[in-house]
Formats: structure tokens, sequence, C-alpha cells
């Protein structure tokens, strides 16, 4: 048996699995795609997340919209967040072209066009499905962390939420928490400290002060109601398609706290609200981070240690989160260690430390008798790929450079009139469109420090009617006068005066 005959049998008895699987592509040897060796990734270990990694331009977002198409058509629902904006075709069939039928042709499975449901989402003034969370759905802990604040500063937050838990004063947007602050330093400052303690102002000044950074990014918009309710994400259309939520986030590259404090809210909120799943046969839902590097550039060590920790547990949920980014080393070792399909498109070498990078990144994958891993890693052209994923006994399947199938949707942005046609049509961008103000912590304490200013300007005025009444100054100046005229001072000089007039 020659090598590429060991190759196939190596590959097909390494993706040969028992359940419902997804293909990917077609395996490569020696720069040859092979119609006899499919790459496929059982549904049964996609809860065991991933990662898709590539240099720019080499494939990474159709490797994505492929992966979403294979889930949608499953019943699967999948999340999308898109840094770029270039993943929205996926709501429109594709074209079929002459290079995209030879590609398949190539690797043996036949191509089609289709279209799959899609609601589009945003966290800001874009049109779309509007994401909410109020403060107190993030309870202290969590708000602490996103403000990375220290042992000190995240006491104090949680004096707040008690403080407003015991009073019945909903923590709903930032103007909420902001006068609470203010409250609990200055008017309601005896209050505090009657019941809850001291509390320094340098600590909730800085608290203050972290608090304008995160609004400043935006957050003022994300902060309020009515909140996004993580169902809405599960949806299945009329022909058993999972939704396509398609979070766009190109306005929100420059606020990365901002993003981070959504990610980390979403994936909290996912994993409270789901129950758990044990070995289930298919996710429940897939999640896509785009440029994940956003999140851990700028993500605090709790951040990360909260970001870790969720990765490890959610899966138990039915959810699998995928993380999309240049470089595999841009992801925490911790993280890293937690993602069982691993995608790498083709990297780079310009510089040294690109040349260490590709070397590490290679360590990264099994062992293979047919691939030198670094070296392949910079040979691979665009929508090729390294593979390895879990089989469903957990085990690591064969590494393989594999030629990519090509997205059966449009490989375009839409237009702006067909955005305007998903949003009109969609039910959750009703349902969400409406913002909700009603009373809050900021409101009730506006409420309080009026009243208590009306009842000490009330005390005032019964104070000064119940003071008896001044003599006039006519009267004070006649009582005066008669005080002098009558003392034994004056009179002993009116009659020296009236002596020295009668003597003459």
């Amino acid at each position: 048996m020659g090598r590429k005959e060991d190759f196939v049998k190596h590959i097909s008895e390494g993706y040969n699995f028992k359940g419902e699987s997804i293909i990917l592509g077609g395996a490569i040897l020696d720069g040859e795609a092979l119609a006899d060796a499919p790459i496929k990734i059982p549904l049964k270990t996609l809860n065991r997340h991933g990662l898709i990694a590539g240099a720019t331009g080499t494939g990474k977002t159709k490797t994505i919209q492929v992966l979403s198409e294979q889930l949608s058509s499953y019943g699967i629902p999948v999340l999308m967040m898109d840094i770029k904006g270039d993943f929205s075709g996926i709501a429109k069939e594709g074209e079929e072209k002459s290079f995209i039928t030879e590609r398949h042709n190539k690797i043996n499975i036949p191509y089609s066009t289709a279209s799959f449901p899609v609601e589009l989402l945003t966290l800001s003034e874009q049109n779309g499905v509007r994401l909410r969370a109020t403060i107190s759905e993030f309870g202290p802990v969590l708000f602490s962390r996103i403000l990375n604040l220290n042992d000190t500063q995240s006491g104090v937050i949680s004096v707040i939420f008690k403080y407003c838990d015991d009073n019945k004063m909903p923590l709903l947007d930032l103007k909420d928490i902001k006068k609470v602050i203010n409250y609990i330093t200055e008017e309601g400052k005896s209050e505090i400290e009657q019941h809850y303690g001291k509390i320094s102002t340098s600590t909730t000044g800085t608290i203050l002060r972290k608090i304008i950074e995160l609004e400043q990014q935006g957050a003022d918009l994300f902060f309020g109601e009515m909140s996004f309710d993580v169902e809405d994400l599960m949806r299945i259309d009329k022909n058993g398609k999972g939704y396509v939520s398609i979070l766009r986030l190109t306005d929100i590259q420059d606020k990365p706290k901002l993003f981070s404090t959504f990610i980390l809210s979403l994936l909290a909120e996912i994993y409270q609200q789901m129950p758990e799943k044990g070995d289930a046969d298919q996710s429940e839902l897939v999640i896509f981070i785009d440029e994940a590097h956003l999140i851990f550039n700028e993500a605090s060590k709790v951040l990360l240690e909260q970001i870790e920790t969720i990765v490890k547990l959610i899966r138990s949920k039915g959810i699998g989160i995928y993380f999309i980014t240049q470089n595999p080393m841009d992801i925490p070792s911790g993280v890293l260690a937690q993602l069982g399909l691993k995608i790498q498109h083709a990297l780079r070498a310009f510089t040294a430390n690109d040349r260490k990078a590709i070397k590490q990144t290679a360590d990264n994958y099994p062992s293979s008798a047919y691939y030198k891993t670094d070296e392949i890693l910079t040979s691979l052209g665009i929508g090729e790929a390294l593979v390895t994923a879990l089989n469903e006994k957990g085990i690591p399947t064969p590494l393989a450079a594999t030629m990519m199938r090509a997205p059966m949707s449009r490989m375009d942005i839409l237009t702006e009139s067909e955005i305007q046609e998903i949003n009109i049509n969609s039910k959750l961008v009703k349902k969400y469109s409406e913002l909700i103000d009603r009373e809050s912590a900021y409101e009730i304490l506006n409420k309080k420090i009026a009243h208590a200013e009306e009842e000490f300007a009330t005390e005032n005025q019964k104070a000064e009617k119940k003071q008896p009444e001044g003599p006039s100054t006519a009267t004070v100046v006649g009582k005066s006068v008669i005080k002098v005229l009558t003392s034994a001072t004056f009179i002993r000089g009116v009659f020296g005066v009236l002596n020295k007039m009668f003597k003459k």
C-alpha cells in the first residue's frame, strides 16, 4: 500500500463517526485534494468549543459561514459576533460559479445554493434587534469585575446593591447606580453609616470614574430595559432550520470594554438560564466570537478567570463557543486548552517573531507522519486549513490539511435595502425596539431628596411661626428714650443746669 492509500485509510478511520456529522471539506496530501478522504465533525462534540485562526484573507469568514450553514441545517441555532460586517450574506442564496463547482468536484461534495434564517442584532444605534441588560441582572460580583475593582471597591458595590435591594430600588441603568453613589456620599451619608458602615468618598470617587469610562464606550445604550431574553437565540424557523443571529459590531472595535462586558454578561446569562444537558447528541447553541483578541487584550486578570471558568462549565449546558482570531497565541493558554476543534488557516512569516509564533502554533496540534506542521502552516492556500477535532469518544482526530467546501449562501454582504427587509419582517425588532424607563433608583432617590428638602422647609416655617413677634422699631426707640429720660444721671444733669440759671 502506497503513501496515498495509507493516508486515505488513516483519515477515513480517524473521521469515521457513528452519529450525525457536518462535512468541512476534503483532505489534502502533497498539494492534492483527495475525493475519498472527507473531513467531518461529529455534532455530538460541537459543545467542546473551538478555534478558527489564520492570517487576514485566508478564508476564516467563509469557514465560519460553512459551519453556520451546516449547523442551521441540523436545526442548531447560531450566534455570530460580526466585527467586520462581512457575514450577513448568509441570509441570501449564493451563486453557482465554475470555480466553486470545480473545487467541490475535487473533494467529491455536491454543491447547491441555499439561504438561512437570520436575525440582525445590535448593541448600538444601528438598525436591528436592540440588546440590553440591567445593572441588577449583572449582580455586584460581575459588575465589579467588569469595572476591574479591587476588594475594597467591590465591597462598596456589594453595599450599594444590598442598600438598593433593602429599599426596593431597582438598578436598571448607569444613571441609577451613579445616583446611588452620589446619594450615599452626600444626602444619605448618615443613613448609610448607621446601617451599613462608613464608606470612603475616595473609594466612591474611583468607582464613579470607572463607570464614566464604561459609559463613554457606549454602555449607556446597553444597560437598561427591556432585557434581552437568551431564549430568543434558540429559535428554529418553520422549515426546521436554526436561526443565525448576527450581532453586528462594526462600530464597536474601538470600545473593547463594552465588547468584553457584553460577552461576559451574555455567557453568564446563558449559563444561568440553560438547564444541564449532559451527554446530548447535538448542541443547543453555537457561538462564534470574531476578533477574539479584543476580549482578551483588554480584559483584567479576574475577567479572564471568569471567562475561562464559564468556558469550562458551559459545555454541559449544550453550548459551544468558537473563538476567531489571526493567531492562536491571542487566546490565553487556559482557554486554548479547552478548545476541542481547531481549524488553522495559513499564517505568514515575515519576521523572526512571526516564525517563532508559527513554531508555537505548530506545537498546539497533534503530530503527523504526513505533514511538517510548521512548514505547511505557511504554504496553505486561500480556503485551505489544518483541521483536528474530537471524535465521539473525546479523542483528537488525525491532523488533516483540508480543502474547505464553499458556502451555499452569498459570499458577500447584504445591501441596505436587504437589511431593512430583514428588520421589517423581524418579530424580535418589534419586541425590543421600545426603550422602557420605569421608576428605578434614580427616580426614587430624586423623590426622596425632594421630599426631605420639602420637609426641612416646612419645619423651618413652623419654627418661625412659633417664635413671639418682636416690638416694632418705634416702640423700641420710644422705650429707649423713656429709659434715658428717667435715668438718675439724666435727671441730675437737668437739675444742675436749672440751678445755674436761677443763680444768674
